[in-house]
């Protein structure tokens, strides 16, 4: 960002947390973001996701005679890059059971939004077909599931025919169509030195608070491990209501660890099971909520 000093790019946290971006202008600015102009002189720019800006520094003048002189114009695309507690950008898109706003659709619930190279793909035939048998797992945790790839809605139709054909189940969740890439390209999903083309395996697990809780990322050659991400929904939703962490390769039902901040005079009152101290900042309890 050094050679754009007139330019600033930044993450938001404030009154407009819920934009990725905030541009900002040191002098007078032109700016085009995709397709839409903006004069930007010290009113800020709040963005929501990728962009292509476009931006042309003006020298002001007071003589009315004289017109603002162009010093130079500039384009860049910039890519934002989610991050855990960012919240999930909102978007509608179709989807093979009808038209969805992702926020609303999610409403009180989480959701798992995962992406799929293409259609009629032997690993993606298999992870569909996994996903629908462990729908009532993920129901259970009050979970929704939400597909997408960058094929059409009639040929998503006809490979759920074969999913459930040769996985031996019926697909029960929304696939989006995301034939413009609008979706892929809002989440990152595509990363042109593995395909400029097509998506990699995108796992983003989303929270009542539409904030990003997990986000996996696997090649399009190796399958996903469901019963992984099943875990670390398990860990997810029980480290948001208890004062609690998970240890390594922890599964529902084991001990797990009291964090640092819990004074031990504390854990009494907070975890009434008792607790096994194995250092000062290593201390074991069962689980919480069981």
């Amino acid at each position: 960002m050094q050679r754009f000093s007139k330019i600033i790019a930044g993450r938001q946290d404030g009154e407009h947390k819920d934009s990725l971006w905030k541009i900002t202008a040191k002098q007078n600015l032109r700016i085009t973001i995709s397709g839409r102009e903006f004069l930007a002189h010290h009113a800020p720019v709040y963005l929501f996701a990728k962009f292509k800006l476009t931006y042309s520094i003006f020298k002001h003048f007071t003589d009315r005679k004289t017109h603002n002189k162009l010093i130079s114009s500039i384009t860049k695309t910039y890519t934002m890059s989610l991050r855990l507690g960012d919240i999930a950008p909102d978007f509608t898109a179709q989807t093979t059971e009808g038209e969805i706003s992702f926020h609303n659709w999610i409403g009180d619930k989480w959701a798992v939004l995962f992406s799929h190279p293409a259609d009629f793909t032997p690993v993606c035939t298999t992870e569909l077909g996994r996903t629908a048998k462990l729908k009532p797992e993920f129901e259970k945790r009050n979970v929704k599931i939400l597909a997408v790839s960058v094929d059409g809605i009639d040929s998503h139709h006809s490979w759920i025919k074969d999913i459930n054909e040769t996985q031996n189940t019926i697909v029960n969740f929304p696939i989006i169509a995301d034939e413009n890439k609008k979706v892929a390209e809002l989440y990152d999903m595509i990363h042109p030195n593995a395909s400029e083309k097509f998506t990699v395996r995108s796992v983003f697990v989303i929270g009542p608070d539409k904030k990003i809780k997990l986000t996996l990322t696997y090649p399009a050659s190796t399958g996903r491990n469901f019963d992984e991400l099943l875990r670390v929904i398990d860990s997810l939703q029980l480290t948001a209501n208890y004062s609690v962490a998970t240890p390594a390769d922890w599964k529902y039902g084991e001990d797990v660890v009291i964090i640092p901040s819990i004074k031990d005079e504390e854990i009494a009152a907070k975890f009434p099971k008792g607790y096994t101290p194995v250092k000062p900042y290593l201390r074991l309890t069962p689980q919480p909520n069981l």
